[in-house]
């Protein structure tokens, strides 16, 4: 039973899913309102009912899905072409657009033109009727008509009206004269703007194009849509679009307003007075070319004061070509070149005059620029600019002066901050930078081992590098000069002589001689400069490479980097020299014999001992130098310290010696012999070092042997034992060790024990005295 009502519950909903599928929606209430009536439970089986009958048609979508797929891919795609259309659609909507716009704008600008062409019609069609009336007043009393009461009119008002006309149009002419004043500078702008352009696109094109082939630009004519006139001059308004602004290209027909000059010539023209206008109009446009040319007091502080002022004139000259080439007579070529010819020689003087105050660098490049920009622009209007371009080597001039001043304070910076010891490289990457800087190529150095130590000082790369510095910044003023490549390299290779030759060694010079330089310091500026010389030939190379010049043409100017740097050299050389004798002089100062001592202390003094320490240290450091400057520093020490251990001995405030004295100095003298022989400085050939003391030797030998027989029997023969001692200094030792006030004196002893002795001594300073009075005699 239980059985019979399911399948009858199943049956019943099947037919209710079939009416609600197929019934309108408004009767499925009463339906679904059954389900709730029947059985318990009975909504539960019609929901899982339901839910299989909703999968069920999932499953038939889900395979007419499948089925359609492709074609619903097409589909999609077919759109996304049609979108692609639509767009091109709107493209060409908003092309169409602007162009019925424009075509808009220019119909209403023919409607305009058309209608001012039917005006000047209909003015030129009444004029001819009253030409008749005219010619029968000019011809009144020909044709007997003077006593109508018209012609009468006509004799009364006609020269007035001529005068209000004349009157009239020359109010505007000063107007505009006024105005053309007061807003040349921006013509002048517009101009030299224009020219900067042209010149730039050349440039672009063909940068190896024959220069002074300067080619007058033609410029359209564009309307101008944003502008207003103010008293004849069209001017500019801010308001218009800037990237529009950027392509319109302007000239002085569009920015001024020529016609009150094209009136009134025409006006004074026709009424016979052309010649007074003409006067007036070139007297005044005289004096303005006068005030044009005043320049402000601080014009040359700033590039604005000379953009201004070379703006103001090419503004008056652009108007005076207009004039030239627009009107026949008004102003001649004689009489534009004259104004030219006379403007041009106030320019050079106030240029001159102003560049000279400068002292930047960029400052005078930038000037630079807008001369060759004045000039191509005014040459671009048929007026001569040599003059110009020769001035422009005068400012060249100036502005090597301030490079080399501005280079020589980088210079004494790159000094100062210098440490004076070789450069340590402790990595590959460290070598490769520095000689990346620098070119520096030694085969023993690059076998060395990392961390290794570079002979030159950081100044070195420094130096080098800032070089090739001024040759940029010397090359920018080069540029559009309207030169050759072979002109240009001279102008380069001349500054840069002058920054090595001048700049460079000034700097060096002074360095050399700074107080705090010392023996170290100086050894190594050596190796720089030494270093600096054979980098000259890589300056040379890198010049060639910027301006393509072999070095080898015939008129090509060399560097002079190597004399230069030999001069420095031989400078730090000679401070070597000069130091090493003070630093002996100030040891010396510190010896305090005692000149009375009965003997000696049987070793060497100490002063002496430090002293030949210090040099055995210095000569060390001397052993980066090249060999002959070690040598001849280190025989300079040793003849410097003979020469003062024999003034010492020599002092005429030194009154007594004793013996003992000698026999300590002797034992000094010794280790300065010992000094000499142990080779300080390689390269010596034999005891010349020795030498240097051989005049204290044989001087000492004598007094300590008291060998006086043998040197007066062999004074003056070449194998003299004594060659080297001078009877005079002889005479003067042996003085002081005379016992004149009868104490602490060697001969005393003799006079006690043997005054034969004596006698001899006697007759020893007797024959000394004799030999010196020989020879002075």
């Amino acid at each position: 039973m239980a059985e019979n009502e399911t399948l009858e519950c199943i049956t019943e909903h099947e037919r209710i899913l079939q009416e609600i599928e197929s019934t309108d929606t408004a009767c499925v209430g009463p339906t679904l309102r059954s389900i709730y009536d029947d059985q318990p439970n009975a909504h539960k089986r019609f929901m899982e009912k339901l839910d299989a009958r909703i999968r069920n048609h999932d499953r038939e979508i889900e395979k007419m899905c499948n089925f359609h797929h492709q074609g619903f891919v097409d589909a999609i795609t077919e759109l996304l072409k049609v979108r692609a259309d639509s767009e091109k659609l709107m493209v060409r909507k908003m092309t169409v657009k602007r162009t019925s716009l424009t075509v808009t704008a220019q119909t209403e600008e023919v409607i305009r033109c058309r209608i001012q062409q039917r005006n000047m019609a209909i003015t030129v069609e009444k004029l001819q009727l009253c030409i008749p009336g005219t010619t029968a007043f000019v011809y009144q009393w020909s044709l007997k008509v003077s006593q109508y009461r018209f012609c009468q009119i006509m004799a009364e008002n006609l020269p007035r009206l001529r005068e209000e006309i004349k009157e009239i149009s020359m109010s505007d002419l000063k107007d505009f004269l006024e105005s053309i004043r007061k807003h040349s500078d921006k013509v002048g702008e517009t101009a030299m703007r224009q020219a900067q352009q042209h010149r730039t696109f050349n440039s672009a094109v063909a940068k190896q194009a024959s220069i002074g082939q300067y080619t007058k630009p033609v410029y359209s004519l564009n309307g101008r849509t944003h502008s207003h006139t103010h008293n004849g001059l069209m001017m500019d308004d801010d308001t218009g679009d800037e990237d529009e602004a950027d392509e319109e290209v302007l000239t002085a027909q569009d920015l001024v307003d020529f016609s009150p000059v094209y009136r009134c010539l025409h006006i004074y023209t026709v009424l016979g007075d052309r010649e007074t206008f003409e006067n007036y109009y070139r007297k005044q446009r005289k004096k303005q070319a006068r005030l044009v040319l005043q320049p402000q007091a601080n014009m040359h502080e700033t590039v604005e004061g000379y953009r201004r002022y070379f703006n103001q004139i090419v503004g008056f000259f652009v108007v005076e070509d207009h004039i030239l080439h627009a009107t026949q007579g008004l102003v001649t070529r004689a009489f534009t070149d004259e104004l030219w010819n006379m403007a041009l020689s106030k320019i050079i003087a106030v240029l001159r005059t102003h560049s000279s105050y400068c002292d930047d660098p960029d400052l005078v490049l930038e000037l630079k620029n807008l001369i060759v920009i004045f000039a191509d622009t005014l040459q671009g209007y048929g007026f001569s600019v040599n003059r110009l371009f020769d001035l422009l080597f005068e400012v060249r001039d100036q502005y090597n002066e301030t490079l080399l001043k501005k280079w020589a304070l980088v210079f004494r910076e790159i000094f100062e901050l210098d440490n004076y010891s070789p450069i340590p490289v402790e990595t590959e990457e460290e070598y490769k930078l520095v000689i990346s800087r620098f070119p520096f190529h030694d085969a023993e150095i690059e076998k060395q081992d990392f961390p290794k130590k570079l002979p030159m000082s950081q100044s070195v790369p420094q130096i080098y590098t800032q070089v090739k510095e001024f040759i940029y910044a010397s090359l920018k003023f080069s540029e559009s000069l309207h030169r050759s490549s072979t002109e240009i390299d001279d102008m380069l290779r001349k500054s840069t002589n002058l920054l090595l030759t001048r700049t460079l060694s000034s700097c060096l010079q002074n360095l050399i001689k700074k107080p705090h330089i010392g023996l170290t310091e100086l050894v190594q500026i050596i190796i720089n400069t030494t270093h600096l010389e054979q980098a000259c030939r890589y300056l040379e190379e890198f010049i060639t490479n910027i301006t393509n010049v072999s070095p080898e043409t015939v008129h090509t100017t060399r560097l002079y980097g190597l004399s230069t740097f030999k001069d420095a050299r031989h400078a730090a050389e000679g401070e070597i020299y000069t130091k090493l004798n003070q630093k002996i002089d100030e040891f010396i100062q510190l010896a305090d014999y005692e000149w009375g001592m009965a003997e000696s202390d049987g070793r060497a003094s100490g002063y002496l001992m430090d002293l030949i320490n210090f040099l055995r240290s210095t000569f060390q450091v001397f052993t980066h130098l090249p060999g002959k400057v070690a040598q001849t520093a280190c025989m300079s020490a040793c003849k410097h310290l003979s020469t003062s251990l024999m003034q010492m001995l020599l002092d005429t405030e030194l009154k007594q010696i004793s013996m003992g004295a000698i026999q300590q100095f002797n034992l000094d003298v010794i280790q300065c012999e010992l000094f000499a022989s142990s080779e300080p400085v390689p390269g010596f050939q034999g005891d010349t070092l020795q030498l240097a003391f051989i005049d204290l030797r044989q001087l000492l030998d004598l007094f300590m042997v008291w060998d006086w027989s043998t040197y007066l029997a062999d004074y003056g023969q070449p194998t003299s034992k004594y060659l080297r001692v001078n009877p005079a200094t002889a005479l003067a030792l042996l003085e002081k060790m005379k016992d004149t006030s009868k104490k602490n004196n060697i001969f005393s002893q003799f006079r006690k024990n043997d005054r034969d002795k004596q006698k001899l001594i006697e007759t020893v300073v007797k024959q000394l005295r004799s030999l010196v009075n020989g020879m002075s005699s």
